[in-house]
């Protein structure tokens, strides 16, 4: 989880939801401008005073530091001090990469809506040890933020105006997505399946030889497709491309949600999925889905639970077995071993849900 900070500065009438909200979702620090209202937050939260006009009799037993504006104190205070610098043009830009080289917190906020003055910050503080905090105008921007230089700044301060907001925060926030226990399937048979439209996923990320996209006619048990990096014959790869399946197929958006292949389109995401179980969230760019003759690959776990995959019927659409090994689908046969997922719920509109549900 990377961390994050809440202002409640002007949260007003909300203020107390809101803290409790961010309590709730685990947030490093909380920020006001009256040392009353971080008196009664617990000592497992960062208590920032960040005050509009500062006095040192502001600070007290119930701050554990203070974020003043680098051009309007220079004296020293009783707790751990930070800076603020509201980057607007070069000089206030060189004042930002002061602060975050030589401060133990720089707050800093950018006028302009590019990213390039936060990456030269990050780049001129590589190796400092103080923390570099930039604020965010709304959980979106603030997923952006996170992103910068691929490692973005150690936390995001925003100002919520509304109760939800720190959920959303708190979602912006989260770095990895968990791995799966990938299992072992045994292929039972493959048959003709007529024709039909099959969805190509193609994604805004290079993915890797072992990597691709976990695809099943069920809810319940997918099958690791894996990506086009791997040399054919009349072609060249498509690195960022799965060859998915047919379109009503499942796949995983995260680690708890489904999506069928025909409802993914530019700007949707999918879980990628390697040979070992890791995972990572990928953005769709496009999906191609055309008309294709269709190959049925039945499979069954070592517990008897079936799966079914349907793909479009070409040798150069293909599958992962345990280890990464690479299979032509069309060269499959009785006894060869997939890798697959068996998620353990039904799903209703891409949720899970414990109810009756027989798929064939």
């Amino acid at each position: 989880m990377r961390q994050y900070w809440v202002d409640i500065r002007d949260a007003g009438p909300s203020r107390t939801a809101v803290c409790v909200e961010a309590l709730q979702h685990g947030v490093e620090a909380i920020v006001a401008d009256d040392p009353a209202h971080l008196a009664d937050l617990p000592r497992s939260v960062t208590r920032i005073l960040m005050p509009r006009d500062f006095t040192p009799d502001a600070l007290t037993d119930e701050i554990d530091a203070v974020i003043l504006d680098s051009c309007a104190w220079d004296g020293p205070t009783s707790v751990p001090r930070g800076s603020y610098v509201e980057v607007t043009d070069p000089a206030s830009l060189e004042r930002a990469c002061h602060a975050a080289r030589t401060q133990p917190w720089c707050v800093v906020r950018f006028a302009d809506p590019t990213m390039i003055p936060l990456e030269i910050v990050l780049a001129a503080a590589a190796g400092a040890a103080g923390r570099i905090v930039t604020v965010a105008s709304d959980p979106e921007q603030a997923a952006v933020i996170f992103g910068v230089l691929e490692r973005g700044p150690h936390a995001v301060m925003l100002a919520p105006t509304a109760v939800g907001e720190v959920h959303r925060l708190a979602l912006a926030a989260q770095v990895a997505t968990p791995a799966l226990d990938l299992v072992e399937l045994s292929v039972v048979g493959t048959s003709r399946a007529g024709m039909g439209e099959r969805a190509c996923i193609d994604t805004c990320s290079y993915l890797r030889p072992d990597e691709g996209l976990l695809i099943g006619s069920h809810s319940k048990g997918m099958v690791l497709c894996v990506s086009e990096t791997h040399p054919l014959s009349y072609m060249p790869t498509r690195p960022f491309r799965v060859n998915a399946g047919a379109i009503m197929s499942y796949t995983l958006t995260d680690a708890e949600r489904t999506s069928y292949l025909s409802e993914l389109h530019a700007g949707s995401t999918v879980l990628a999925v390697d040979a070992r179980g890791n995972t990572r969230t990928v953005t769709v760019g496009r999906t191609k889905i055309e008309s294709r003759p269709l190959l049925s690959i039945d499979a069954v776990s070592s517990d008897g639970r079936p799966v079914n995959l349907i793909l479009q019927n070409d040798w150069h659409v293909r599958v992962l077995a345990p280890g990464g090994v690479v299979r032509n689908c069309t060269e499959l046969i009785p006894g060869d071993r997939l890798l697959g997922y068996l998620p353990t719920h039904d799903r209703h509109v891409g949720y899970p849900i414990d109810e009756l549900c027989y798929e064939r």
